[in-house]
C-alpha cells in the first residue's frame, strides 16, 4: 500500500491529512494558535536560523495550513507549496521574491482585472518593467522578451475570455531564455489541468474559488515544481547570500525547496499575508469534493454554453469547449476532461442590456466571485475589469455587453430556465 500510486480523487481526500497522533481525530484539526512552545533554547535558535524545520509562529507556518499546502502540492505535482491570505497575496509574494528594480515581466493580456491592476501599478512602483502580449500569439511572446526578462506569466484559461494557453510552448520559450514560467491555474484546478506537467515552473491559485468551492473563505497558494535553476546567475535574490539570514544561500542550502523556503521565511514572514488556520481547514474540506464538483461544473457549463450559442439574442459565446472554438486542439491536449465553469457571452445592447439581463435572474447570484457551488453572474466592464482602459478591455476580450458566468452544480435545466428569463428581459427592453 505504501508504494501505491494513488488516484487523484483519493489524494483530494487523504493528501496532507493524517489521524491526529495525540487524540486520534480523523478530521483535520484546526490549530488555532499564534505560536508554539519550543523544546529548549537551542532548538528555538535552530528553528530561527533555519538549521532545523519546525513551527515558530503562525504567520510563517501552522499545522492546519501545512496540511492544506501539502494537499495542493500533491495534486498539482509540485515539491511543495506556500499558502497566503488570498490569491493576489500569493501572486504578489512570488513577484517580491523573484524581482528587483529594473527587471522585466512578460504577461498575457487575457487576465483577471485585479491581476492586470496589480501588475501595472505594484510592479510600476517597484520599477519593474512590464509587457502585455496576446496569449495566443507566440511571436508576440518571443518579441517581448528582453535580456532583463525574469518571469513569464499567464492563466491556464483566460479570465473571462476563455483563451486556452499553450503551456508547453510558452514554458519552452521561457526556459530558452533562462526564465521561470508562472501559471495561474485557478479556473482549471489540478483536476482539469496540471501546468507543472507541461513545463510550468510555478503555479498559483486563488483558493477562494474552485479549490474551496463554497464561497466561504479567502486564500491563495503557490506551488513550485522544484527543478528551476535559480543559480543560473540571473536570480541573485534567490541564489545569493541573504542578509536577512546571515548570508544563507537559499538555493544552495535547500536545493529543490530553495525558492519555497525563500518565499516562506522571508516574503511571507515580512509581508505578513498569512492564511488563517480556520480558512485552511475550510479550503482543505472543499478540496475533498473537488473531482465531484468539477465534473458537474464542466457538464453544466457545456450545456449552458450550447444553449446560449443557439439563442438569437446572443452575439457570441466564448466557451472553449464548444465545437466551433478555435481552441479545440489546445483543449484536447491540455484539458481533455473539460474547460471549467467560467465563460462569457456578449449581448448586443451593451451596458443597458447587461443590466436588464442580470436583474431578471433568480438563481444566478450577482457578485464578484467565481468557482462557487452556486451559479454566479457579473458584468466585467462595470466591476472586475472596471479599472481597465477601453484598449485593455479589448485586449482581454471584454465588450460593454459582455456577461461572465460561473456555472454551479445545480440542475442544468433550472439554470437554462433562469437564463431564458434574462434573455426575455433584454428582448422586452430593447
Amino acid at each position: 500500500m505504501k508504494d501505491r500510486d494513488f488516484g487523484f480523487a483519493t489524494r483530494t481526500v487523504h493528501a496532507g491529512s493524517r489521524p491526529d497522533p495525540t487524540t486520534g481525530a480523523r478530521a483535520l484539526p484546526i490549530y488555532q494558535t499564534t505560536s508554539y512552545v519550543f523544546e529548549d533554547t537551542e532548538s528555538a535558535a535552530a528553528y530561527f536560523n533555519l538549521q532545523e524545520y519546525g513551527n515558530t509562529y503562525s504567520r510563517i507556518m501552522n499545522p492546519t495550513v501545512a496540511a492544506f499546502e501539502e494537499r495542493v502540492a500533491n495534486l498539482e505535482g509540485g515539491v511543495g507549496a506556500v499558502a497566503f491570505a488570498s490569491g493576489l497575496a500569493a501572486q504578489s509574494a512570488v513577484l517580491f521574491t523573484l524581482l528587483r528594480p529594473g527587471d522585466h515581466v512578460v504577461t498575457s493580456s487575457a487576465l483577471y482585472g485585479g491581476t492586470v491592476t496589480q501588475f501595472k501599478h505594484v510592479l510600476g512602483k517597484l520599477s519593474v518593467k512590464l509587457d502585455f502580449v496576446d496569449p495566443d500569439d507566440m511571436d508576440a511572446w518571443r518579441a517581448a522578451i528582453s535580456p532583463d526578462t525574469k518571469l513569464l506569466f499567464a492563466e491556464t484559461i483566460g479570465n473571462p475570455g476563455g483563451n486556452i494557453l499553450d503551456i508547453e510552448a510558452i514554458a519552452k520559450l521561457a526556459h530558452d531564455h533562462d526564465c521561470p514560467f508562472m501559471v495561474d491555474n485557478t479556473f482549471a484546478t489540478p483536476y482539469l489541468c496540471r501546468p507543472l506537467d507541461w513545463g510550468a515552473d510555478i503555479v498559483v491559485h486563488s483558493a477562494t474559488k474552485f479549490l474551496g468551492g463554497h464561497g466561504t473563505s479567502l486564500g491563495g497558494v503557490v506551488v513550485d515544481r522544484g527543478d528551476f535553476d535559480w543559480s543560473n546567475g540571473r536570480f541573485p535574490v534567490v541564489a545569493d547570500p541573504s542578509p536577512a539570514y546571515h548570508g544563507l544561500q537559499f538555493h544552495e542550502t535547500f536545493g529543490v525547496y530553495g525558492f519555497l523556503m525563500k518565499l516562506r521565511t522571508e516574503t511571507l514572514r515580512d509581508l505578513g499575508a498569512a492564511m488563517s488556520p480556520f480558512n485552511a481547514f475550510l479550503l482543505a474540506q472543499g478540496i475533498e469534493t473537488l473531482p465531484l464538483r468539477m465534473r458537474q461544473h464542466v457538464a453544466n457549463a457545456q450545456v449552458v454554453a450550447e444553449f446560449l450559442s443557439a439563442q438569437p439574442g446572443v452575439v457570441k459565446v466564448a466557451h472553449p469547449g464548444l465545437a466551433t472554438s478555435i481552441y479545440r486542439p489546445l483543449v484536447e491536449k491540455y484539458l481533455p476532461e473539460g474547460t471549467g465553469a467560467v465563460f462569457c457571452f456578449d449581448l448586443p445592447g451593451g451596458r443597458q442590456a447587461g443590466s436588464s439581463f442580470i436583474e431578471a435572474l433568480t438563481l444566478f447570484s450577482h457578485l464578484a466571485n467565481v468557482g462557487d457551488a452556486k451559479s454566479l453572474v457579473i458584468h466585467p466592464a462595470s466591476t472586475t475589469h472596471r479599472q481597465l482602459s477601453d484598449e485593455e478591455l479589448a485586449r482581454a476580450g471584454i465588450a460593454t455587453g459582455t456577461i461572465r458566468l460561473s456555472i454551479g452544480i445545480e440542475d442544468s435545466n433550472d439554470l437554462i430556465w433562469d437564463l431564458q428569463q434574462g434573455l426575455d428581459a433584454c428582448e422586452s427592453n430593447s
